[in-house]
């Protein structure tokens, strides 16, 4: 079982790669993190669903999993071209608060949405607490990679082989993304340091040999990266906005800092990985328009959080995803339909779930084509459709069944062995009754039912109509809320 070796695609090589670890045994990923200055809209989420898969994916697959996701809490300018605010200072300004509250209360929002989404927990380091350790990382290259301006230490990419391969969209200008900034060597070089402008205090700031004043965004995951899992690491993920300027520049800086001692490719981590976008027709998923689609929004108009998980999971990671309500509503149903089937499962077993050490040959035979599809870079579509296989097979002992879901849930991270199908009920927040006020009213509806008098039941489901409840006979979970 799991003897399938694992291929993942390289962003550096834009192929497919057989996963070979850097330590026996041991699997050490970083992926970016959020810039904690407001909440995460569902499109950054879909980033830490993919990366908590690949984790999963290599636990499968027998590797001890060190997993990093950093927290962005200083150094994020309002663009990623080197230019604007810095976020952190912009919202505090904004809310009057301090920028170290402003962090914390955001940082916290994002791991409750990780937990919703049923993520694994993982390191979460914040940059403010590596700030030394930049500091120190900027001298180390200063003399032959960095040029001082007014306005702080600058990365010069000319001294650096093949910059931007990572993106592959380097011109004669460099990327054509970022803007051109006065007394830049060239427009795609990049801060290292910012200096507080004269005549300005920071809530965040520190003395440096460059002056007073925070580093650059793209350092961070340098130094953490190196810091907590060494030279090179084994994966490096992000979204597919990092590949173009953040990962280009953060190479750029492994490679001043390593010279050839880095190992592997040079570039820090030994395979790139990105996951695309998700994108939303409405146009309310950037930050920038104020409302913005968040993991609470979902929550709040009934939905619940794992049917956004499995929403991800039905398309490849690479590939973009459409959002759309309908097609979260049909993500929930195809959840309370696995939920449903485990449900009966269980219950054929009368609570026996002896441990198999061979399964059905059905059963296995699933088991091999769920490890081929998710070692095919997590080709989690297939695996879904195998994993939905498994739980129709028939003529197969139900405890085999179980077994073999609850192993397969392991990459998928469904939770099923404690999702109680009840709690998939939508149940927006707006609604204007309470559960025992339906299921009062259900079973009224059940005894005039059974007394054939269908005028009262009729009654009592547009009664529940008004209040947006919409009844549905032969649903297993009695009733569902709808949304007016």
């Amino acid at each position: 079982m799991n003897d399938v070796p694992l291929k993942l695609f390289n962003s550096l090589t834009r192929s497919l790669e057989t996963f070979k670890p850097e330590h026996d045994g041991e699997a050490r990923v970083y992926t970016c993190g959020p810039t904690v200055y407001n909440y995460q809209h569902i499109g950054n989420m879909r980033a830490y669903v993919f990366a908590d898969t690949l984790g999963r994916t290599l636990q499968w697959k027998g590797y001890k999993l060190t997993h990093v996701i950093n927290i962005t809490d200083v150094g994020h300018l309002t663009s990623d071209a080197d230019e604007g605010e810095d976020k952190m200072e912009k919202m505090a300004a904004r809310e009057g608060k301090s920028a170290w509250d402003i962090a914390r209360f955001y940082q916290e929002d994002f791991e409750r949405d990780l937990a919703r989404l049923n993520i694994q927990p993982k390191q979460h380091p914040r940059a403010t607490e590596y700030v030394e350790a930049m500091i120190a990382w900027g001298k180390s290259i200063a003399a032959e990679h960095c040029y001082e301006l007014d306005s702080g230490l600058y990365f010069d990419t000319s001294t650096v082989p093949d910059y931007g391969r990572l993106a592959r969209a380097v011109t004669d200008d460099g990327e054509g993304r970022i803007d051109i900034v006065e007394g830049k060597r060239h427009a795609a070089d990049f801060a290292i340091w910012r200096k507080t402008p004269p005549g300005e205090t920071r809530q965040m700031e520190w003395d440096s040999p460059w002056g007073k004043g925070a580093p650059g965004w793209h350092l961070e995951c340098s130094v953490m990266g190196e810091a907590l899992l060494g030279f090179p690491f084994d994966i490096h993920t992000g979204g597919i906005d990092h590949r173009e300027i953040h990962h280009p520049n953060e190479i750029a800086q492994n490679q001043a800092f390593c010279d050839s001692s880095c190992g592997g490719n040079g570039t820090g981590a030994n395979i790139w990985m990105h996951n695309n976008f998700l994108v939303d027709r409405t146009g309310k998923m950037s930050k920038s328009s104020g409302e913005f689609l968040r993991l609470q929004l979902l929550i709040d108009k009934g939905y619940h959080p794992l049917a956004y998980r499995l929403m991800c999971l039905q398309a490849h990671y690479r590939s973009e995803l459409e959002f759309s309500w309908d097609g979260l509503g049909a993500a929930l149903v195809r959840l309370k339909r696995m939920v449903m089937a485990v449900d009966r499962l269980v219950d054929a077993c009368h609570g026996n779930l002896p441990e198999q050490r061979e399964w059905h040959p059905k059963v296995q035979s699933l088991v091999n084509a769920f490890d081929l599809a998710i070692a095919e870079d997590l080709n989690t579509p297939v695996a879904l459709t195998v994993f939905e296989d498994l739980l129709a097979l028939k003529k197969v002992p139900a405890h085999h069944k179980v077994e073999a879901a609850y192993h397969l849930n392991t990459v998928l991270g469904f939770g099923l062995e404690h999702l109680m199908r009840t709690a998939l009920r939508i149940r927006p927040k707006d609604a204007q009754i309470t559960e025992a006020e339906i299921e009062a009213a259900l079973i009224r509806r059940k005894e005039a039912r059974a007394k054939k008098d269908f005028a009262t039941s009729d009654a009592i489901r547009d009664e529940l109509i008004v209040m947006g409840v919409e009844v549905m006979d032969g649903d297993p979970l009695g009733w569902d809320w709808k949304l007016g």
